[in-house]
């Protein structure tokens, strides 16, 4: 999705990590990592995809995803499959791939060490922790004390972060009357911070509040019948903002 829909993503995790005096290699070989054939159902898919991925990147030291639901479904979910599917010497292989895989902000502060990565914006701010990456990876503050470094930043709390954007995939096309709701919600508390940029570590979140918050002048919520008022965010991957240096946002 991001190497497809949102490369400057990608292109931001290159800059910061470079700028932090690493080296970023960019696997051409690499696929999907085949959480969205697994969520649907389509165990044998998603799991070639798993292979696919696994050899891709063998000879990698470390792997950076800037997505807290690859990163969840490369550490945890593979592994769930392959022993639901009696795959023995998939589980092996994941049990050994699994501790290189790291989502952007634990690498930066758990593997890196750094908090201050040289980064300047000068815009109020949000956060949005996305489900999988609170839940499942349990990132807790990371992001925040990321962003509490960056020159310049307005960053403010917002309301009930730890509610889910009502997103989750096929749960958006299966539920979409709920999924909007939560979405909206979601947008109605962003807006309620004045902040002029919604952040987070998922772009697939920040798609469908994007979207949401394009068309919510005109949607209504039937349990109280309010209008949510066209919001004026914009959203920003979280790697997108440690990048910037203040001379272009």
């Amino acid at each position: 999705m991001n190497n497809i829909l949102y490369p400057k993503t990608g292109q931001a995790i290159v800059t910061v990590l470079e700028r932090l005096g690493h080296e970023v290699d960019f696997i051409d070989s690499q696929t999907c990592c085949g959480q969205m054939h697994l969520n649907a159902g389509y165990r044998p898919e998603g799991l070639k995809l798993a292979r696919d991925v696994m050899t891709s990147f063998e000879r990698a030291d470390i792997i950076v995803v800037p997505s807290g639901s690859c990163t969840s479904t490369m550490r945890h979910l593979w592994r769930d499959v392959a022993q639901d599917e009696h795959d023995d010497q998939l589980v092996t292989d994941a049990d050994a791939f699994a501790p290189k895989v790291f989502e952007f902000t634990e690498l930066l502060v758990d593997v890196l060490g750094v908090t201050d990565v040289g980064a300047t914006f000068e815009r109020r701010v949000t956060y949005h922790p996305t489900c999988h990456s609170l839940r499942s990876l349990r990132v807790g503050d990371r992001p925040l004390r990321l962003l509490r470094e960056v020159r310049g930043i307005e960053l403010v709390e917002l309301p009930e972060d730890d509610s889910c954007c009502g997103f989750g995939g096929l749960f958006a096309v299966k539920n979409p009357d709920t999924s909007a709701a939560m979405g909206l919600d979601k947008i109605a508390n962003v807006v309620s911070t004045g902040a002029d940029v919604l952040c987070a570590s998922d772009n697939s979140c920040l798609t469908h509040l994007a979207a949401l918050a394009k068309k919510s002048g005109s949607m209504s919520r039937d349990t109280q019948s309010t209008m949510v008022a066209k919001p004026t965010f914009e959203v920003r991957h979280i790697a997108e903002i440690l990048a910037s240096t203040g001379s272009a946002t």
